[in-house]
């Protein structure tokens, strides 16, 4: 019995050292993805309790914290963390109080290395306004019959002071969107619609179908899908008495000022509309412009831009009459030459095979087939409300000079349209240097007070 005991005893001891010799790995693990140019810093919160590890993700420039991880494990100093709605999965290994691994999601691979470090703290930008709000905002949600009837969810904002007020639906842009556009610690459309709403212009924003709180599936969908449920919007609207139902417009942002027009053109109930960075040349246009401007700010060398303006000029050309997978491998074959001819190291070190991978999946999306296809003249020149387009200078991913003009273009029958570009505004409308990707969560600014007054003076002179 006392063998028996001592080697309990023994045993105790034996496992009491591995506790003890085990890393503890609980606290916030920083690092940054580097994705197109730009750095996105993320933090791991690892906490542990009874042997099982929970952790929450932090995405600090995208305003997002405490998001909910599904599993982390930690055995032989490998740790993984998954989170299935995401598409995200992170593996490492400890060394020298640093996690090395790599971070993937939906498809796409990044190096992260991970340090200890200090808990990141949300930071509101300066002109996100704070509640109580001097205006009424309620929670609504409508449905679109044209698409199962699903239900989208908004925030509709009254002026206190006016008595049914005009009244501007905002129409997101290109991505998955929640209500405030919200992203790289900015929120655009709340800044938008506090503004509109101070100045005596009611506003309905929403998330985008299949995005916070609205049903629907947005990777299958379109821009021709998306201007249904702005339609959607705005039949909502005309059922309330607490706005002027013959002054309902749309202010549509990059994709929306695609989207914007599109409706305008088939319902003369629309009473105005503001495109802010809208597109006026057709998607091939749009993205040949955006991607030499951006590989320019990006310190890519000329001749791996005239390659890859070469390979994508004859992508974008198939994807217009795209015929399947015969198209798809046609496509995959361009790419790969593409890959031979960058000089850069910058360059080969991005355009690894699976990088290819998932741009041939991008570039043959839904969305992406129809963006490349349409012509926004199609639906400009038969725009008869009033029409205000506006652009910053620096804007890289719609270009101001040709869009403005072929905007103006289209429009040329209309009798009342307002162009103008704004010094120094990028693609949001934020005051910048240079305009690049990678100031949009550096600039404190979230949307330059030159241009939202620009925006609410010219609707309030009008209604």
């Amino acid at each position: 019995m006392q063998s028996l005991s001592k080697l309990i005893f023994k045993l105790a001891l034996f496992l009491a050292a591995i506790i003890a010799s085990a890393q503890d790995i609980s606290g916030t693990w920083k690092g940054a993805l580097s994705v197109q140019g730009m750095e996105l810093p993320l933090a791991f919160n690892i906490s542990v309790a009874n042997g099982e590890y929970t952790t929450t993700l932090d995405s600090p420039l995208q305003n997002a914290f405490g998001i909910p991880i599904d599993k982390t494990t930690f055995v032989d100093n490998k740790l993984t963390i998954t989170q299935a709605q995401m598409g995200m999965e992170y593996t490492a290994t400890f060394s020298d109080g640093t996690f090395k691994g790599t971070f993937k999601q939906s498809g796409q691979t990044f190096p992260l290395d991970l340090k200890k470090g200090e808990k990141a703290v949300k930071k509101e930008k300066p002109q996100e306004p704070k509640k109580p709000y001097p205006y009424a905002s309620i929670e609504v949600t409508f449905e679109n019959p044209k698409a199962d009837h699903i239900k989208l969810a908004g925030t509709l904002t009254l002026p206190n002071d006016v008595k049914n007020p005009p009244v501007a639906i905002l129409i997101s842009g290109s991505g998955p969107q929640n209500r405030d556009e919200e992203l790289l610690g900015h929120k655009p459309f709340l800044v938008l619609a506090d503004h509109l709403t101070r100045n005596g212009i009611a506003v309905l924003r929403y998330d985008d179908r299949g995005t916070a709180s609205s049903e629907g599936n947005f990777s299958t969908a379109t821009s021709f899908d998306f201007a249904t449920d702005a339609e959607a919007a705005m039949t909502y609207l005309q059922t309330r008495n607490d706005v002027d139902v013959q002054k309902i417009g749309f202010i549509g942002h990059s994709e929306g000022g695609l989207i914007a027009p599109i409706i305008a053109a088939r319902n003369k109930d629309v009473a105005f509309c503001v495109l802010l960075a809208g597109p006026g040349v057709d998607g091939k246009e749009i993205l040949l412009t955006q991607g030499k401007r951006a590989a320019e700010l990006e310190g890519y060398p000329a001749e791996d831009i005239a390659a890859s303006q070469k390979i994508s000029t004859k992508v974008y050309d198939i994807c217009r009459n795209y015929q399947g997978e015969a198209s798809k491998n046609e496509i995959a074959a361009l790419y790969a030459q593409l890959r031979t001819e960058m000089i850069s190291e910058k360059a080969q070190k991005e355009m690894t095979k699976e990088a290819m991978d998932r741009q041939v999946e991008m570039i043959t999306s839904p969305w992406m087939l129809a963006f490349l296809k349409y012509d926004p003249q199609t639906s400009l020149q038969n725009v008869t409300c009033p029409v205000l387009a506006i652009n910053g200078e620096k804007d890289f991913q719609v270009l101001p000079e040709p869009n403005l003009m072929a905007i103006q273009k289209g429009l040329k029958h209309n009798k009342d349209v307002t162009i103008k570009q704004f010094k120094d505004l990028n693609h949001l409308f934020q005051t910048s240097t240079t305009g690049a990707l990678s100031e949009y969560a550096e600039i404190e600014e979230t949307f330059a007070p030159i241009a939202l007054n620009f925006v609410s003076q010219w609707i309030n002179k009008r209604f």
